[in-house]
C-alpha cells in the first residue's frame, strides 16, 4: 500500500500514482486526494487513511471503491451505519501507543466483533502505526499490544509497517506494508540504518545574478549574514514560497557546478542568497541544486531544524515538476 499523501510527498500526486502503478494499493489522507486519482483513471485499491467522514462520504468512497478506516467510536459508529447501504472495506486501526488516531485495546476488540458481524464490511483488515519504529523497545512494545487484539480475529490481514518499520523489523511485515517516505529515497532511519536509498526528487533553481560587497556590508533581510571580506553574492531564483525552508541556517549548503556554496542570510519568498567567493567561474544561469542525488534533503532538513518529510511534502505548487 504505497503511500502517496500529501500530493505525492511534494513529488505530485498523479504522477507519482502513475509511477507506482506496480503496487497493490494507494494510501491518501483526503478524500479528495481519492477523488483526483479516480478522475485521473487510477484505478489501483485506495486506502483513505485514519480522518472524519460523513455518511455521504462514505457513499462517495463506497460508490469510488475507496477503502475507509474505523479509528475512533464515531468513525466506527458511522461506517456501521452507512455499511447497511453501501458495502465497505474497512481497516481497523488500534492505538497501540502513539496516541494519535486508533481505538484502545478494549474498544478494538469490540468494534472487531461488530464489524466482522456486519454484512456489509466486505473486508475486515488490523492495523496500527509505530510511534517510533526505529526503537527496538517502543516498537516492541507497540508490536505486543498489537498482536494481542489481532488474535481475537486472527484471520484478519494485518498491517503495522511504515517505512521505518520496514527497514528495521521484519516482523512487522505482514499482508499489507504501508512505504511511504522510503518510496522517495529518503531513509527516516538515518543515522541508525545503512540502508542506501536514491532520492527521486531533485529541487532545482538558477542564479539569476551576482554581485560584489566589501567587508562589513549586511545581506538579506534582517542582515542575518555580514561579510568579513569582500564577497561576491549570488542570488538564487527559489524561496520560501517555492517550499525552500525560511529558517535554514547560514551555511546551509547549496550545489553549483558539483561544488558546495553556503547560504548566506535569510531565505525571502522568491529568492535566497549564497557567498560565491571562492568560486569565480560560477556565473548567472548557472544551475543550483537545493536537493536531491548528490545533497540529501536530510542534509538540509537538519540545517533547517526540521525533517526531510517537511521539506518534499512543502513544494509548493508553482513549482515546475520535471519527470524523467
Amino acid at each position: 500500500m504505497a503511500v502517496v499523501k500529501a500530493n505525492g510527498y511534494g513529488h505530485g500526486l498523479v504522477a507519482t500514482a502513475k509511477a507506482l502503478d506496480a503496487a497493490d494499493g494507494l494510501a491518501v489522507a483526503r478524500l479528495q486526494e481519492a477523488l483526483t486519482l479516480r478522475e485521473s483513471g487510477i484505478d489501483q485499491r485506495l486506502l483513505l487513511l485514519a480522518t472524519l467522514l460523513g455518511t455521504s462520504d462514505l457513499e462517495t468512497c463506497a460508490r469510488h471503491d475507496i477503502d475507509v478506516v474505523a479509528h475512533d467510536a464515531h468513525s466506527l459508529n458511522t461506517i456501521l451505519t452507512q455499511a447497511r447501504a453501501t458495502p465497505l472495506r474497512v481497516w481497523l486501526k488500534l492505538d497501540s501507543g502513539m496516541h494519535r488516531a486508533g481505538l484502545d485495546p478494549s474498544e478494538f476488540r469490540r468494534a472487531d466483533a461488530l464489524l466482522r458481524a456486519h454484512k456489509g464490511v466486505v473486508e475486515l483488515i488490523h492495523m496500527t502505526h509505530f510511534a517510533s519504529a526505529g526503537d527496538e523497545s517502543s516498537r516492541a512494545r507497540q508490536l505486543e499490544c498489537f498482536m494481542q487484539c489481532h488474535a481475537v480475529n486472527p484471520d484478519a490481514p494485518m498491517s503495522t509497517a511504515n517505512s521505518a518499520a520496514l527497514i528495521a523489523c521484519a516482523d512487522t511485515r505482514q499482508q499489507w506494508v504501508r512505504p511511504g517516505i522510503m518510496l522517495y529515497g529518503v531513509n527516516p532511519l538515518l543515522g541508525k540504518s545503512d540502508v542506501r536509498l536514491r532520492p527521486t526528487m531533485t529541487m532545482a533553481s538558477y542564479v539569476i545574478s551576482i554581485r560584489n560587497i566589501v567587508a562589513g556590508e549586511s545581506v538579506g533581510y534582517d542582515g542575518r549574514w555580514t561579510s568579513t571580506r569582500a564577497s561576491r553574492i549570488g542570488t538564487i531564483g527559489i524561496g520560501y514560497g517555492d517550499g525552500y525552508p525560511r529558517h535554514a541556517r547560514n551555511g546551509t549548503p547549496i550545489l553549483i557546478r558539483d561544488r558546495i556554496v553556503p547560504l548566506a542570510g535569510t531565505v525571502s519568498m522568491d529568492s535566497l542568497m549564497v557567498d560565491l567567493t571562492d568560486h569565480d567561474d560560477i556565473a548567472v544561469g548557472d544551475e543550483a541544486i537545493l536537493w536531491g542525488n548528490r545533497l540529501p534533503a536530510s542534509v538540509i532538513a537538519e540545517h533547517s531544524g526540521t525533517i526531510p518529510y517537511d521539506l518534499l511534502a512543502c513544494v509548493t505548487d508553482r513549482v515546475m515538476r520535471v519527470y524523467l
